[in-house]
């Protein structure tokens, strides 16, 4: 009994300890959880603002840009995949690999090559452990992204996207939109060429539908779509990129309360069992002294 007693209060201690660890990486979460909230309200109108200058331009003139113009003929595509560095936050980067997955299972039945570029160590590890062949990647900064990281990835796009021969025709986001503290959905969208019909500004109404004033352009419509277009890109990723953090530390937070939670009950069951196991204890202890004081009272009668 003693053995299995103090087997017991060695695993107690090992989940109490495990409890420590989960429980401050909740607070931690849940903490980082604000700041990427502030960060993503403080670039949604930027990135609007932004949309709706492109659309303008995209709308009130008749120039013909390469980053608007959708080729009829595309073979190739690219998908930019956003999941995390670490883990331990429940189904956010599987969530975002499956949906990359789905898309890159579309636009094969469309007859188009893909070409994969990821940011997170757990979609580079993914694809890396599968063979699977990736254009590019980025890591370091899934938790903490600042506009430099985005600007970075968006020019590598847009020079696949721009390049003469050897390049991409479309270019896909896969990232984790921030619903709530209790939801984020992985989704996908195609960033260039841009489809106005589908553009959309962050309050749901579609862009195309804003009523703009006239403008004049100088140099030229395409001059302004030529300098516009790549900040739209970058302002889009960055907005991604933010709200893929935000979900991030929100799986992060509900996995570590899930895991706290049932380290919780875990003590809880060992802490019976072990109390169950001192009482057989004490009761056989208890049975061994009754049982000798018996015996030497019966020896002690035999001998009178």
């Amino acid at each position: 009994m003693g053995a299995q007693l103090r087997v017991y209060k060695r695993r107690i201690r090992s989940v109490t300890a495990t409890k420590k660890i989960t429980k401050a990486m909740e607070m931690i979460s849940a903490s980082r959880i604000v700041k990427a909230q502030r960060a993503v309200a403080a670039s949604t109108p930027y990135a609007d603002e932004l949309t709706r200058a492109v659309t303008a331009v995209a709308t009130r003139s008749t120039a013909k840009h390469p980053l608007t113009t959708e080729n009829p003929n595309a073979s190739r595509a690219a998908v930019l995949l956003i999941t995390a560095d670490r883990g331990l936050a429940g189904g956010y980067s599987t969530n975002a690999i499956k949906q990359s997955l789905a898309l890159a299972a579309r636009l094969r039945e469309e007859g188009k090559e893909v070409v994969t570029y990821i940011v997170g160590r757990k979609g580079v590890g993914y694809y890396g452990f599968r063979n699977l062949a990736v254009a590019n990647s980025w890591t370091g900064f899934s938790d903490k992204p600042t506009y430099g990281d985005a600007k970075t990835v968006a020019a590598d796009l847009i020079e696949a996207f721009t390049a003469e021969t050897g390049g991409v025709d479309e270019l896909h986001l896969v990232s984790t939109e921030f619903v709530s503290m209790l939801t984020q959905n992985a989704v996908d969208h195609r960033l260039l060429p841009l489809k106005l019909d589908e553009v959309e500004l962050s309050d749901g109404a579609p862009a195309k539908n804003q009523i703009f004033p006239l403008y004049d352009f100088e140099p030229s419509a395409e001059g302004v779509l030529d300098a516009l277009l790549p900040r739209y890109v970058e302002s889009r990723i960055y907005n991604a990129l933010l709200q893929s953090a935000a979900s991030e530390h929100a799986a992060r937070r509900r996995a570590m309360k899930s895991a706290t939670d049932n380290a919780g009950e875990l003590i809880k069951s060992l802490t019976r069992l072990a109390n169950s196991a001192r009482q057989a204890e004490i009761t056989q202890e208890i049975s061994e002294i009754v049982g000798g004081a018996n015996a030497l009272a019966d020896a002690s009668a035999g001998s009178e």
